[in-house]
Formats: structure tokens, C-alpha cells, sequence
């Protein structure tokens, strides 16, 4: 049996544990409690050895060419606008307003207020005083910080850091293995956190999913036509002829769940069909592979905004700033990592200090979201690597009109 339909299964069986037998919901509830505290533990090592891995592995960022840079820029962009996407889709649709949720304590110490808040006050804390007081806070900013800051560092030295750079991506495969493990426990947690908010809050509380996954579809169709507009105002091209070649591919996304599983059609549709050279293809298109999540961005930013309405949280300025960068970075960390959705939003609830028991709720409807994800991904990998190679001069237009 697949994983998800493990995960599936678990949360059916918890949703008729925390109806029928509500009593006992506080006796299975230790078994999410173990996950959730698995998950906080892998949290801070997986973006420290992960960025720092990333960046090391540029061995000479110098080297990596006009192309590289384009395209690290692009997709970095598109990222950060699919988290920012996310959040106005959450703003007009209001998924969590009217929800009501008592799924754990919110933290007391939300750093900024409204009223007081200082940008650039922000920006200076985000250099940790103490690394190892911000590892042991989870402060996530300020661990960010210190692995770009790692990885550059280690890129200066040279041939000298070899043991350690090996070391470094060694401790990152090491922490991916870790959260592999992690994530095929998801369906005991599915189960127990599952059966506990059922018991705790009532079935209703499955129906306000629903305003949810509806922003997230619409949020994910509007990105879709977006790509067209990118297309449009990048190469000055229709957009049509790329919706109809691409289906190929997506189907192919969307069946699997993975954007590398889709990769090799993806790379023979935009070589054969839409006429992006080879080079483009066989460097940027990989490269959005693995680092560009668009679908996922915009699932982040569209859950947290849900969680802090349903619980009454009125996030201010700050928060929203940590949304876009912490969702931005964490995104390209999920690539690649099966689940990254429930490894990467406890990152980004604990960011803004609401409670990561929330995941429990989406453990179960995220695999059907996922494909759609999955399918906006790969689609935003395409999209980019047309725009960059047109910006080459390199972009077979007869081919692509064809």
C-alpha cells in the first residue's frame, strides 16, 4: 500500500476514533504528539545542512554564467511572488474567517506589534546575537541567515574546505534520510491527531476545510493563467501554443506527484515540441526542479493566513515579511523532499508563533492537493526556462508556433 493511501486511511479511521469513541481521543493523541515533536527536531538541522549544502555545491559561483544567474534570479522571484500570491488570494477569499479552531497555545512572545514595528530594527534582528540560542529557539530568520552566511564563507575558502564541504552534504543527505523516516509515520499521526481534534471539536470542524481547498484551487488556476501572462509580457508569444504542448508533461505531474518523476517528458517537450535550445534545457529545467515550488509557496502562504484567521491571530506587518521569506526559502528547501508540505509548514507556523498542530488537519486532503501542486511546479519550471532561453535569443519561435 502507497504511503498516501496510508495517510488516507489513518485519517478515516481517526475521524470515526474521534466520533464514536471521543473518550479515548487523549489516549492515542501521544502518537501525534511524538510526530510533531519529530518533525520540530529535523526542522532547524534540514535548512542549515540543506542551504548550506546548496550553496557549497556552486563550487565556483563565478563560473556559473549569465544563464545561472538569470535563472536563480527567476526562479527565486517567481517563488517569492507565489508566497505573496498566496496571501492575497487569502486576504480576498477569507478561508479561515468564521472557523473556529482551538488546536494548541499561540506563542507569547510575538516579537513585533503593529504599532511599534521597526523595519529596519527587523532587519538588524535578523543577525543572531547567538547562533546556538537561535538553533535552540528555532529562530528561523536568524538560522537562514547564518547558513548562507556558512555556505558563502566555506565557498571562499577553497580546496582547504573540502572535508568540510563533504562533511556538509554528507549531514544533509544524513537529515533528508532522517525526515524520510519521519514522513512514512505520517499515517499514525493522521490517525491519532485526526481522531483527537474530531473528538475535541466536533466533526464540523472537517467541513471548514472545505473554504480552504477552495482558495488553494482557485489560487493555483489563477498562477496557472499567470505563467500565460509571463509568457505574453517576457517573449511577446502566445501563450496558447505552451498551454497545449505542455499537457503532456503535466499529465504526467499530476499522475505522479512528482515534478523529477515528469522531468525527462518536460525536457523532450521543451526541446521537441516548444523550442527551447538544448542548453536551456539541460541546465534550467533541472535547476527548477530543484528549487522552484511555486504550488507549494502558494499552499504555505494560503495555510498559515487560514490558521491565524481561524484562531483569531491579527498578524501584523512583520509577520507577513517572515511569511514571504521564510516561505520563499523554505520552499526551495521542500524540493525534493517527499511530504514537504507537512515538513515545511510547521516551519513556517512556528515563524510567526502559531501552533504547528494545525498540520494535522491537512495531513489528509494534502496528497490531492499535491498533484495540483506537483503540476504547477513543473509548469513554472517550463514556463521560466522559455523566458530564459527567448532572452538568449536561442528560442526556436518557428517551432514553438508550429
Amino acid at each position: 500500500m502507497k504511503l498516501w493511501h496510508k495517510v488516507f486511511l489513518g485519517l478515516i479511521l481517526g475521524v470515526f476514533f474521534g466520533i464514536y469513541i471521543p473518550e479515548h481521543v487523549e489516549t492515542v493523541k501521544p502518537i501525534g504528539t511524538v510526530f510533531l515533536r519529530l518533525i520540530k527536531m529535523v526542522i532547524v538541522p534540514l535548512l542549515f545542512f540543506s542551504l548550506v549544502s546548496g550553496i557549497t555545491g556552486m563550487r565556483d559561483p563565478s563560473s556559473i554564467g549569465r544563464v545561472a544567474k538569470k535563472s536563480v534570479i527567476a526562479y527565486l522571484g517567481t517563488t517569492c511572488l507565489a508566497v505573496t500570491f498566496g496571501l492575497g488570494v487569502a486576504f480576498i477569499l477569507e478561508p479561515g474567517t468564521g472557523v473556529i479552531l482551538d488546536i494548541g497555545p499561540v506563542a507569547a512572545d510575538r516579537n513585533f506589534k503593529e504599532n511599534d514595528f521597526d523595519l529596519l530594527q527587523f532587519f538588524i534582528e535578523i543577525v543572531p546575537n547567538n547562533i546556538f540560542q537561535a538553533f535552540a529557539d528555532s529562530n528561523i530568520l536568524q538560522v537562514v541567515f547564518f547558513s548562507i552566511f556558512t555556505g558563502i564563507i566555506i565557498n571562499g575558502m577553497d580546496s582547504a574546505a573540502d572535508p568540510l564541504r563533504n562533511f556538509i552534504h554528507a549531514a544533509a543527505k544524513l537529515v533528508l534520510k532522517m525526515i524520510a523516516l519521519v514522513v512514512q509515520l505520517s499515517p499514525y499521526a493522521a490517525f491519532a491527531l485526526t481522531a483527537w481534534v474530531i473528538g475535541t471539536q466536533g466533526i464540523d470542524v472537517i467541513y471548514t476545510l472545505g473554504k480552504l481547498v477552495r482558495a488553494i484551487i482557485l489560487a493555483y488556476v489563477l498562477q496557472y493563467i499567470i505563467y500565460g501572462l509571463i509568457i505574453m509580457v517576457f517573449c511577446r508569444l502566445s501563450p496558447m501554443p505552451f498551454y497545449r504542448k505542455s499537457i503532456e508533461y503535466q499529465m504526467i505531474a499530476m499522475s505522479t506527484g512528482s515534478s523529477k518523476a515528469s522531468l525527462a517528458t518536460t525536457m523532450q517537450v521543451c526541446r521537441n515540441r516548444l523550442g527551447v535550445s538544448e542548453s536551456s534545457t539541460s541546465f534550467v529545467l533541472p535547476l527548477g526542479a530543484s528549487i522552484n515550488m511555486n504550488g507549494l509557496s502558494i499552499k504555505l502562504g494560503l495555510s498559515v493566513i487560514f490558521f491565524a484567521q481561524a484562531m483569531g491571530v491579527d498578524l501584523v506587518f512583520s509577520d507577513y515579511i517572515i511569511i514571504i521569506m521564510t516561505g520563499t526559502l523554505g520552499s526551495i528547501g521542500g524540493a525534493g523532499i517527499p511530504g514537504s508540505f507537512i515538513i515545511m509548514l510547521p516551519i513556517m507556523l512556528t515563524s510567526v508563533g502559531l501552533p504547528i498542530e494545525g498540520v494535522a488537519l491537512l495531513v489528509g486532503v494534502d496528497r490531492v492537493l499535491d498533484l495540483i501542486s506537483t503540476t504547477i511546479n513543473i509548469t513554472g519550471d517550463a514556463t521560466i526556462t522559455l523566458v530564459i532561453d527567448n532572452s538568449e535569443g536561442t528560442l526556436d519561435k518557428e517551432m514553438y508556433n508550429s
